[in-house]
């Protein structure tokens, strides 16, 4: 199954951090893919640091399109609240929808994906 590597995964990886075992695998497997999102809060920073060759690297792995559907993401939102998973972004609730259109897994640091896992059902990477 495809995972769809969020923001603080990929800084944790440039940092050479502790998921940077299971990155290598997950890249050495071909199992990576991104969206413009998440290339939008990458690429700027990495261009101020004139890294280059990880900018076309970025632009090289597999990328989801996003179908934006606001009426789920309002739907998301909701149920959210409801159950008081309050505090998580817009962009967060775009990238859990772009990973259930196409049944993919969302590998995150962010605390902010597993209140939507337990929200909305959205597959995490282990």
């Amino acid at each position: 199954m495809a995972v769809l590597v969020d923001t603080s995964i990929w800084i944790d990886y440039f940092r050479g951090g502790e998921n940077s075992a299971d990155m290598e695998f997950l890249i050495d497997e071909n199992l990576i893919i991104i969206n413009d999102i998440i290339l939008a809060e990458l690429i700027p920073y990495l261009k101020i640091k004139k890294q280059t060759k990880v900018v076309n690297l970025l632009y090289e792995v597999t990328k989801m399109p996003l179908d934006i559907h606001w009426e789920e993401i309002i739907e998301f939102q909701l149920k959210c609240l409801k159950s008081g998973a309050n505090g998580v972004g817009i962009p967060d609730l775009i990238i859990a929808q772009n990973a259930k259109q196409n049944n993919c897994t969302i590998y995150s640091l962010d605390k902010h994906f597993r209140l939507l896992n337990k929200v909305l059902k959205i597959n995490l990477h282990q």
